[in-house]
């Protein structure tokens, strides 16, 4: 289902939009609440990575404390 915009987990989308912001705060990017269709490919793909880069930084941490 690549391509997919619906969340796995419907109960998420209000903390998956709340990190979607702080990524998007840390790279410097103005997100609205809503429609931000006006976004650059560089500026959504900045947000996106940052979001991949925290969840890998998490992950990887909490692996680490695991052990």
């Amino acid at each position: 289902m690549a391509g997919s915009n619906k969340n796995l987990i419907p109960e998420a989308k209000e903390g998956l939009n709340k990190f979607k912001m702080e990524a998007a705060g840390e790279v410097g990017v103005n997100l609205k609440q809503g429609y931000n269709g006006d976004l650059t490919s560089r500026q959504a793909g900045s947000i996106g990575g940052q979001m991949v880069k925290k969840m890998v930084e998490k992950y990887e941490n909490d692996l680490k404390n695991n052990k």
